[in-house]
């Protein structure tokens, strides 16, 4: 049975297929992803048919009120259906998808999936809830978030058992990073090539932990695996920031000598 070689290997794997090879993969990231794909089969989980989960976009549209057959004004209304859904063949670069590739990304409830629009205070968003039509089998990248809260330096190499606990929280972390327009489209592709490993290994799916929630975001391969079942507006109340304010740093006193 291989092992990862390293507690760096997702980030060896994610510099080589961004800045050598991307499509013809050379020997150490295909010894990689065999590894990969070995070891998320500790990580199969399960979502049971009738599960719901959940959808949001910023935003709303608007429907006309009529009184005695006359138009007298203009109410919120949420977004239609055909708007709440990806266009097939007409994706944007994802954490997943490669543009024109489409999958449907999810979270597992209403809160999630309205931090993941990443609103304003007083935001109106559109939820959209969607019910599992059949079981669906998704790899879970969040199981060792827990043993990895933060970062840890190893000065030597630290037993398989810890290294595959360790690659796994980077890949979770690769997924749970916010898709940012202004990154580089090369960003995106390490975590795409490991999405269409899973997808070839025959999972439906992916769950990692969101960034912007205590709750899991999820990506299916399949948007049919799912239907939308109802649309409604919610507000965002208000924002909470918190930050880490690092210790190390320099002085501007320092700059000026």
């Amino acid at each position: 049975m291989k092992v990862f070689k390293s507690c760096r290997s997702y980030w060896d794997f994610a510099s080589s297929v961004q800045q050598n090879n991307r499509y013809i993969l050379d020997d150490p990231v295909k010894e990689f992803l065999e590894v990969v794909v070995q070891t998320s089969k500790d990580r199969q989980a399960k979502i049971p048919e009738g599960s719901i989960l959940y959808r949001a976009q910023r935003g709303c549209t608007t429907r006309p009120v009529f009184q005695n057959d006359e138009h007298v004004a203009e109410e919120e209304w949420p977004h239609p259906a055909d708007r709440m859904l990806p266009v097939k063949g007409k994706s944007a670069e994802g954490r997943a998808n490669p543009r024109g590739i489409t999958y449907l990304y999810l979270a597992g409830n209403k809160d999630t999936a309205c931090a993941e629009a990443r609103p304003w205070k007083g935001a109106i968003i559109s939820v959209a809830a969607f019910n599992v039509r059949r079981e669906l089998k998704v790899v879970d990248c969040s199981k060792d978030v827990k043993e990895k809260k933060t970062s840890i330096y190893y000065f030597e190499e630290p037993e398989p058992e810890v290294r595959e606990k360790s690659v796994w929280a980077d890949i979770n972390k690769a997924f749970s990073k916010p898709v940012n327009p202004h990154d580089p489209e090369t960003e995106y592709v390490p975590t795409q090539v490991i999405a269409e490993l899973f997808r070839n290994a025959g999972y439906d799916g992916i769950g990692y932990q969101s960034s912007l929630a205590d709750g899991l975001n999820l990506v299916l391969f399949d948007i049919h695996t799912v239907e939308m079942i109802s649309c409604f507006l919610t507000k965002t109340e208000g924002i909470k920031f918190e930050f880490d304010h690092r210790k190390f740093g320099y002085s501007c006193k320092e700059i000026k000598k």
